[in-house]
């Protein structure tokens, strides 16, 4: 059976006409129902000839995730979700509604390899790669909660369980076909692609010119402070990392987001704050503070919001651009990855 979500709309055109003898427009207009439409059965399809969509019938599906667990903010409209896939594994999906438009965060990898200290991701290792149809599923399941409110996903954040760049081939399909005009059409622009910092992925995004955010977690200013909570700093030090930072911005004339996890007496003194600041002076960038979300398995605290406020502060000061990054489903488990361990846990 054939996941049709994996396709890409040249893609779709080409098995069509390859396997039932189907001109062009025939995906165009399957593609159309798959996601403008949001038909989940092909028997909806009613412009597609029953013999077709028998066949397809026969042939593929669309949707084959089921939810696990659902987590509803009381604080905030925030919704996260558990899926699980027909061979057992589970990623989890983040829907944040936001005044200016609702962002989903989605999951690349089952579980994670890269091994951060502070993170609940990795918690048991990485499974398997999520397929490019299945990280497809997650954005429609979120689509479908947005249908009856009459709202759609305007921005994706590539945040989630995994690493992207150690999927990227899985993950550039992904993004090919949400942004595609005859389906959801998320201009790429409204895209993040979040990385701890995988260089080859870095350089190779830089040399296809997408338009893609790019957000490089740092969450430290130093080799010796990140190499302890962040082991993928061994294979690529922070001099690698700036080095191809500098090359992303240079071929595309994007800023970088920097994203920095603040942990209470880890990573959040004022030396520390001064030491990034100088660090990054001379690349156009943003920087996106991160009070660090408590992970029972971890020993990590949260940095106090007094020296939150001081660290952003002495970064203002240095001339460079941060934020604090807003809380959005504190009351549920927040935490990349968290969700899936307690499921996991539970079920051991």
């Amino acid at each position: 059976m054939v996941h049709l979500y994996n396709f890409t709309l040249p893609e779709l055109k080409d098995w069509l006409a390859r396997e039932f003898g189907e001109k062009p427009y025939r995906a165009v207009q399957l593609f159309e129902w798959m996601y403008q439409k949001r038909a989940t059965r092909f028997e909806e399809m009613t412009n597609l000839p029953k013999s077709l969509r028998e066949a397809l019938a026969e042939r593929a599906f669309l949707r084959s995730a089921k939810e696990v667990v659902r987590q509803d903010s009381k604080v905030d409209p925030t919704s996260k979700f558990l899926l699980e896939w027909p061979d057992g594994v589970t990623v989890e999906t983040v829907l944040m509604r936001h005044n200016y438009g609702n962002s989903v965060c989605v999951s690349s990898q089952v579980g994670c390899k890269m091994g951060c200290t502070f993170c609940a991701s990795t918690l048991g290792g990485m499974i398997r790669q999520m397929q490019a149809g299945e990280m497809v599923e997650q954005l429609m399941y979120s689509q479908s909660l947005l249908d009856g409110q009459g709202g759609r996903v305007s921005s994706i954040v590539l945040m989630g369980s995994g690493e992207p760049m150690d999927n990227y081939d899985n993950v550039m399909r992904f993004i090919d076909i949400v942004s595609d005009a005859h389906g959801l059409h998320i201009g790429q622009r409204h895209i993040t692609i979040s990385t701890v910092g995988l260089v080859p992925g870095i350089r190779r995004l830089a040399d296809e010119g997408r338009p893609i955010t790019l957000a490089v977690s740092l969450h430290a200013p130093n080799d010796e402070l990140r190499g302890r909570m962040m082991p993928v700093n061994k294979a690529y030090p922070i001099a690698k990392l700036m080095e191809a930072c500098h090359y992303y911005y240079q071929k595309t004339g994007k800023r970088i987001s920097f994203e920095y996890a603040l942990v209470a007496g880890q990573n959040d003194s004022l030396a520390c704050a001064r030491e990034l600041a100088e660090l990054i002076r001379d690349l156009p960038c943003h920087v996106n503070l991160i009070p660090v979300n408590y992970v029972p398995e971890r020993e990590y605290r949260r940095t106090e919001k007094k020296q939150i406020y001081a660290f952003w502060n002495a970064l203002q000061e240095a001339g460079i651009n941060a934020t604090i990054r807003r809380e959005m489903g504190h009351d549920i488990a927040a935490a990349c990855g968290q969700l899936r361990a307690q499921h996991m846990n539970r079920r051991a």
